[in-house]
């Protein structure tokens, strides 16, 4: 049997259809008064609303927040909260606003109450990220672990079908790297094994029925579960490679994770074979990365990095930005091996993910 060490999270998780309504009774559990709203402009109907239930408590509103957040975008963000000398922020939306709140914590230890509507799980995760001069910088730190999060599918009814598709997928990758994770235990294993599942399930049914709300609710629980597993191991290659190309090309967060997810399963195909198995078991399929690219294509996910926004002449500075620092993977990481993966997901060369003995 492995050995193990694990440590638990903090965060308190509130679920269910109309739960948003608690948003007043969780700032008041957290003894704040002073509430600054995080959004992005697309969703600043959704942060006025916020603004509604949480009232005259409300003293800052920040609705700049993009991906991959810029570090002028943090810097921003911050002022406000210390200007406003707010007590607790509130982010509201996918991983941009989340990611915003997360740089203030960093530097200020302020709470979060996360308000999810997308797939994302970064609202479950200690982990940050800032982008600087095309370069994006992670880390783990408690500070930025959100204190709450609620998670009401109410507000995923209206989730344009790409986001869905992509951001469904983007969870899924945080599964399969925590089965492969150098650092994995058997909770987190578990968590990662029932979010795919869940995932895999809805996504397709999403596809043609978005406004399902048991299937909306099912993937919901499962980007929680798929967050959580990330959460508390270690990151590898997906991640690695899909923050390196969102910081220096700017390309779209869970596009680029959509994409990607069939092509890095399928680096590691060899590498990891007991993940791979769980996988395949739990999908009730033969192959891991082939079912991923099948899963893909039957929720009209993008399919190529060219398809998102990355040039060709890209490929040889994507990898070697994605080599200059070693980091725990199943299968070693060569520049070789790194080009001819960057190479197919740019083509959507399938024969990539589909070619194995």
């Amino acid at each position: 049997m492995n050995s193990f060490t694990f440590e638990a999270q903090a965060a308190r998780v509130v679920f269910g259809e109309g739960c948003l309504a608690q948003l007043p009774h969780e700032v008041e559990r957290l003894s704040a008064s002073r509430v600054m709203l995080i959004a992005t402009p697309g969703r600043a109907s959704l942060a006025a609303r916020a603004r509604e239930l949480v009232g005259n408590n409300v003293v800052e509103i920040f609705e700049r927040a993009v991906a991959h957040v810029p570090q002028d975008i943090a810097k921003l963000a911050r002022q406000s909260a210390t200007e406003s000398s707010v007590d607790v922020l509130v982010a509201v939306g996918g991983g941009s606003a989340i990611g915003v709140a997360k740089a203030i914590a960093l530097t200020t230890s302020l709470p979060i109450i996360a308000i999810p509507t997308t797939y994302g799980g970064s609202e479950m995760t200690p982990i940050w990220g800032l982008t600087e001069e095309g370069r994006k910088e992670t880390g783990r730190n408690p500070r930025v672990q959100p204190r709450v999060v609620i998670y009401d599918p109410q507000l995923t009814l209206t989730l344009p079908a790409r986001t869905t598709a992509s951001s469904g997928l983007n969870a899924m990758a945080h599964c399969i790297e925590a089965l492969y994770a150098s650092d994995a235990n058997p909770l987190t294993t578990a968590a990662a094994r029932e979010g795919l599942k869940l995932l895999a399930s809805a996504l397709p049914r999403l596809a043609v029925a978005g406004e399902d709300r048991e299937q909306r609710s099912a993937a919901l629980q499962g980007s929680w579960l798929a967050g959580y597993s990330l959460g508390t191991v270690q990151m590898a290659l997906h991640h690695k490679l899909c923050h390196t190309l969102g910081g220096a090309f700017n390309l779209p967060h869970a596009d680029t994770h959509a994409v990607l997810l069939p092509y890095t399963a399928a680096y590691n195909r060899d590498a990891a074979p007991d993940a791979m198995r769980m996988a395949a078991e739990t999908l009730g399929v033969e192959d891991t990365p082939s079912e991923l690219l099948a899963l893909a294509q039957t929720i009209d996910a993008p399919l190529s990095l060219r398809e998102i926004g990355m040039r060709e002449d890209d490929i040889d500075k994507a990898v070697s930005l994605a080599g200059d620092r070693q980091y725990p993977n199943p299968a070693p990481l060569t520049v070789d091996r790194l080009r001819a993966l960057l190479d197919a997901a740019w083509r959507g060369d399938t024969e990539y993910v589909t070619a194995f003995d």
